[in-house]
């Protein structure tokens, strides 16, 4: 009964957090247009806002955005292909690749930071000849928004996933741990069973006991008798002989 009620405690922890989460996707989904400053310049361009952790969120944009952008790009050990700003969130692509939303090589510009609202992801993209607007690049920005929304959208599974294998293993320790208590009732009630027994054992050993007592107290009043017949024929049989004694003496 236990270990059923917990896990209908861990569903219901589930369905409490992907409500949570699908809230959070619906209200939060929304890419817009702004201007963000980044290494002293302000750039215009796209942002998103996710309801996770920055430092998830940045983890996954910069092996999001190498993967995205291609190979034609420069940066640390961490990411050899991609140019971060260490501590700043911050991370630039010369020259990226992305087909779904240009034929052609672009710079790509881009940082993620804690805000009020959420984790912020925003990115500014450079064609050479046009940077991504709404307005002037009106199929680019389109592009733009499916791509930093199915990155959202990833993110947003992953989280869940993640929480559904803590909400399972939960599961898995309470059953684990339901189980061993299970066990202990069970040596539990062996053991009053076991001290039944020998109760019953001792029981039936005091009873025998007393009825060899009984038994015992009996051959010794027996024996007593015994001793007092003996002591009464012994009594008898030493008469008897002074009687002889006394017929031999009258003999001339």
């Amino acid at each position: 009964m236990e270990s059923t009620r917990t896990r209908v405690a861990a569903v219901a922890l589930l369905l409490l957090v992907w409500g949570m989460a699908t809230s959070a996707w619906a209200q939060r989904s929304a890419v817009e247009e702004t201007e963000v400053e980044v290494n002293g310049i302000s750039r215009k361009g796209q942002r998103i806002i996710i309801q996770l952790d920055s430092k998830t969120v940045e983890k996954a944009w910069a092996s999001y955005l190498k993967e995205k952008s291609g190979g034609a790009v420069k940066g640390p050990s961490l990411l050899p292909s991609l140019k971060a700003q260490a501590g700043k969130g911050i991370y630039t692509v010369e020259k990226g690749q992305i087909d779904t939303i240009s034929a052609n090589p672009m710079r790509i510009v881009s940082k993620v930071e804690a805000t009020e609202q959420g984790t912020q992801l925003w990115w500014s993209l450079d064609f050479g000849n046009a940077y991504l607007s709404k307005k002037d690049t009106p199929k680019e920005w389109a592009s733009g928004v499916s791509l930093l929304q199915q990155f959202a959208r990833n993110l947003y599974k992953q989280d869940i996933q993640q929480q559904i294998n803590d909400a399972e293993m939960v599961v898995v320790n309470t059953q684990v741990k339901a189980d061993l208590v299970v066990r202990e009732a069970n040596e539990i009630q062996s053991r009053i069973t076991k001290n039944q027994l020998k109760k019953l054992e001792l029981e039936a050993a005091l009873a025998a006991n007393a009825k060899e007592l009984e038994q015992l107290n009996k051959e010794v009043q027996a024996n007593q008798k015994q001793q007092e017949a003996n002591k009464a024929e012994l009594v008898n049989m030493r008469r008897a002989v002074e009687l002889v004694k006394a017929k031999m003496d009258k003999i001339d």
